[in-house]
C-alpha cells in the first residue's frame, strides 16, 4: 500500500475506474479534475477532490498541500479532431498542463509519475503492425505530437531531478463510463445510438482497422505500473485489428439489427489501421488483457442500457 496517490483526470472514464481499483486496495486517493469531460457521477466518494485545471497555478498548492508518493497523469486535450482545429489549445492542455503537474510532482518529492499516453496517434503509418514500441514515432496530429512531447518531457525530468516513470500508450479503450460527445469511442458512441434507435455515422468506408482493448484491462496495467516498469515505455492494447465496420455489425446484431448505418466523409489525418504489440508489457509489467471483445462489448452495451433507464427515469 502506498501513503497517497494523485490522479490528474479521476473523473474521467479511464481515471475513474482506476481511483475506484485504488480505493479498493485502501489507497489514499486526491483526484484532480476540472470536469471539462470528466462526470462528477464518476468520482469515488472515499477520494479527496479538487476541481481544478492542470494548467493552473493552484496545483503546485495542491501538491504542496497533498503531498503525494504516486501521480497517474490522465488528464488531457484527448480529442484528435479537436487538435486538429485547434493545435494552441491542445499544446497548452498536453504539454503546458503536463509540466506544470511534472514541476509540482518535483518540488514536493513525488516518487513516480505514470503518464498515460497514445498508441495509434503516436506512431502514425506504422511500418509494422502490431507496432512495437522500438517503432519510430511520426504523429499526424498535433494531439499526437503533444502525447510524445509529453512524454520525452517526462524522460528528461527523470534525468534532471530523479523521478520516475512509466508511460503506458494506449489502443482504442472503450467499456462501461466512456463519454460519447468528448471522446472518439466508436463503440460508445455506436452503443448509445443504436439503444436509443439512432443512425450512426461510419467515418469513411469502415475498413480502418483499430486495436480495442477493455478498459479494466487499462486500469491493470496501471496498477501493475506501481511496483514494475520503472523508467520505460509499454505499449497497453490486444494486438488485435478489428474494423469499424465489424464493430458496427457486432453492435447492431445484439441492438438493434433493424437499424443500418451511414457512411459520411472521411476523418483528415485518420490513420487506416492500428494495432500494438505487448510482448514487452507483458515480459515487464506481468500484464497482458484478459477480457474479449465479445465480453467486454456485451459489459458495455449494459452499462449504457442502465444509464439510459436511469436517465429515463429522473
Amino acid at each position: 500500500m502506498f501513503k497517497k496517490i494523485l490522479v490528474t483526470g479521476g473523473a474521467g472514464f479511464i481515471g475513474s475506474h482506476i481511483v475506484d481499483k485504488l480505493i479498493s486496495q485502501n489507497n489514499k486517493v486526491v483526484i484532480i479534475d476540472n470536469l471539462s469531460t470528466g462526470q462528477k457521477e464518476n468520482i469515488n466518494k472515499k477520494a479527496r477532490f479538487y476541481k481544478a485545471d492542470i494548467t493552473n497555478k493552484k496545483i503546485k498548492e495542491i501538491f504542496k498541500k497533498e503531498k503525494p508518493d504516486i501521480v497517474f497523469h490522465l488528464a488531457a486535450q484527448i480529442n484528435v479532431r479537436k487538435s486538429i482545429q485547434n493545435p494552441l489549445l491542445d499544446t497548452k492542455v498536453n504539454v503546458l498542463g503536463s509540466l506544470n503537474i511534472f514541476q509540482a510532482a518535483k518540488e514536493s518529492n513525488v516518487k513516480k509519475i505514470i503518464f498515460s499516453s497514445t498508441g495509434g496517434a503516436i506512431y502514425g503509418k506504422a511500418k509494422k503492425t502490431p507496432t512495437p514500441e522500438t517503432c519510430q514515432p511520426k504523429p499526424q496530429s498535433p494531439y499526437g505530437l503533444s502525447k510524445l512531447t509529453t512524454e520525452n518531457y517526462l524522460k528528461l525530468y527523470h534525468k534532471l531531478f530523479n523521478i520516475n516513470y512509466t508511460i503506458l500508450r494506449y489502443s482504442n479503450v472503450y467499456g462501461p463510463r466512456q463519454n460519447t460527445l468528448a471522446e472518439a469511442g466508436v463503440i460508445a458512441i455506436f452503443t448509445k445510438q443504436l439503444l436509443k434507435s439512432k443512425t450512426p455515422v461510419i467515418n469513411g468506408t469502415g475498413k480502418q482497422e483499430r486495436d480495442y482493448v477493455y478498459v479494466k484491462d487499462v486500469v491493470s496495467a496501471n496498477l501493475s505500473s506501481l511496483k514494475r516498469g520503472d523508467n520505460k515505455t509499454f505499449n497497453i492494447g490486444t494486438s488485435k485489428k478489428t474494423s469499424v465496420n465489424q464493430i458496427f455489425k457486432t453492435l447492431s446484431q445484439k441492438i438493434n439489427p433493424q437499424i443500418k448505418a451511414k457512411h459520411g466523409p472521411s476523418i483528415k489525418g485518420e490513420i487506416k489501421t492500428s494495432a500494438l504489440n505487448i510482448r514487452k508489457a507483458k515480459n515487464n509489467l506481468n500484464w497482458k488483457p484478459k477480457t474479449n471483445l465479445k465480453t467486454g462489448i456485451e459489459k458495455t452495451i449494459n452499462w449504457f442500457k442502465k444509464e439510459i433507464k436511469k436517465a429515463n427515469n429522473s
